[in-house]
């Protein structure tokens, strides 16, 4: 690596690139273009990577990689961190440093609702994922897209689905045979809709609501009973 205080954009995907396989120049390039990086430039307009840009970089990637967020999350979670500091935060030119993240909703029927809306482009260049990969995954219907203008455009569940995806990709798992997760919800929410369903033909706000809390800790129990019976079943495997 140089001397200098800085590093351009090749010595940082050299620097991440143990930690996260699948970032790429493309990719650093396109969250800069999202408003959640701001190197400086030199004269020639090369872009220089300060130690708080890298740990800003970093903390992002993890979010992405370990949480699912959609970038407006992340970014705002920049911001009011950055707010929060007053703007002292940090070095090299004022850069906020990367801030602590708060548990993750553990609710999972309430992922974070940001009205994110990627094309097929943006969505490959936020998990990492080929262009090809993705229409993989739109083919065995494990993401969906609403088209706009003749564009295909992607929210929040399908960037969350996406980044899970291109986690079980790094070991050779293909869409095809994620089709077994879908296929396994379907039936879970087929049997959840059943459990509810006498709650939803009192048609008022009340049972709405009790049935919508009822689906909440149905979908919790289930989490909770997989993750037991898979632990089961491998537990063969398992270094204990």
């Amino acid at each position: 690596m140089s001397t200098r205080p800085y590093l351009s954009i090749g010595e940082v995907l050299t620097l991440l690139k143990d930690e996260f396989p699948d970032v790429t120049i493309s990719k650093i390039r396109f969250l800069e273009s999202q408003g959640l990086l701001d190197p400086e430039r030199t004269p020639s307009g090369y872009r220089k990577f300060y130690d708080n840009d890298v740990a800003r970089l970093r903390w992002i990637l993890r979010q992405q990689r370990e949480h699912f967020l959609p970038l407006k999350v992340i970014k705002g979670r920049l911001v009011g961190e950055s707010e929060d500091d007053g703007g002292e935060h940090g070095t090299a030119g004022g850069r906020a440093g990367a801030p602590m993240l708060a548990d993750a909703d553990a609710e999972p029927l309430k992922p974070p609702r940001t009205g994110t809306s990627l094309t097929l482009e943006e969505l490959a260049a936020s998990c990492g994922l080929e262009t090809g990969d993705l229409q993989e995954l739109e083919r065995f219907g494990l993401i969906t897209s609403r088209t706009v203008g003749g564009i295909a455009y992607y929210d929040d569940d399908a960037l969350a689905a996406a980044h899970v995806a291109a986690g079980f990709m790094k070991f050779g798992v293909e869409a095809r045979h994620l089709r077994m997760y879908k296929t396994a919800a379907e039936r879970e929410a087929g049997f959840f809709e059943q459990v509810v369903m006498p709650m939803l033909k009192q048609r008022n706000p009340d049972a709405r609501r009790q049935a919508s809390e009822t689906l909440g800790e149905l979908a919790r129990l289930g989490q909770q009973l997989r993750g037991t019976m898979l632990r089961a079943s491998l537990r063969d495997y398992l270094d204990e």
